[in-house]
């Protein structure tokens, strides 16, 4: 069986394993417990109320977080005419239509959210085999599909730190919310805006509680259990 080093024992004794942790808290303990000599991402892990294999319980949706990731995200945008100049003009690191597909139809795949206006997903969609193995490909659930007239806005929220959640086949939605170098405040915006948008999405199917527990924890640091019902009272300031 494995063991923990003892670095992470030493992190673990500062969390009490009895106690759910405000939100604000919990970062700072999450920070604090941080060891590991890089910069350690700051995870959620939420345990959700609803059967996976339901299809009318899935939780999927965006989050844009206020403080971002703390990485530059690369953004192409499969479009034409105006709206490629509104990506354009919006930031958007690649831009284009038959000219791009045909480059990510062979492989190229070094972006990091890929967008679309939906007059060219009829094209786009034969990337599935090329985008859909690296999660890429747009679409409308996640927010990637978007209308020419909003394409700036998608761009600017992609940019800013836009992170996509999905439930996974054992009821949990893992999301980054940050890095251990961002100020705790920040960190704490960033799962109120997450957990803001995981409550918005709640499915037609769910009953009963939809958040089970949740916990806050570093790349490799221990477990912090949150407080649900203080978190989802809790605003972003």
């Amino acid at each position: 069986m494995a063991t923990h080093g003892k670095k992470f024992q030493e992190a673990a004794k500062l969390v009490d394993r009895a106690k759910a942790y405000m939100p604000q808290e919990a970062v700072e303990i999450a920070k604090k417990a941080a060891f590991a000599k890089f910069d350690e991402t700051v995870e959620i892990h939420l345990h959700m109320g609803v059967d996976a294999r339901q299809a009318d319980q899935q939780v999927r949706g965006v989050a844009t977080l206020p403080h971002g990731l703390g990485k530059t995200v690369r953004v192409l945008v499969f479009a034409q005419g105006d709206a490629a100049r509104a990506a354009q003009e919006a930031g958007a690191d690649f831009v284009g239509a038959d000219d791009i597909i045909a480059k990510v139809d062979g492989g190229w795949v070094d972006f990091d959210v890929a967008m679309a206006t939906p007059d060219m997903m009829g094209k786009v969609g034969k990337l599935g085999k090329v985008l859909g193995r690296k999660g890429l490909m747009p679409n409308p659930k996640s927010g990637t599909v978007v209308q020419a007239k909003d394409i700036a806005r998608g761009v600017a929220e992609a940019r800013k730190g836009r992170v996509e959640f999905r439930l996974d086949k054992t009821g949990i939605i893992h999301a980054p919310v940050g890095k251990k170098s961002f100020d705790a405040q920040k960190l704490t915006d960033n799962v109120l805006a997450l957990v803001d948008a995981i409550s918005k999405a709640r499915p037609s199917g769910a009953k009963g509680q939809y958040i089970r527990t949740a916990f806050l924890k570093t790349t490799m640091g221990p477990g912090i259990k949150l407080d649900i019902s203080g978190m989802l009272a809790t605003k972003a300031e």
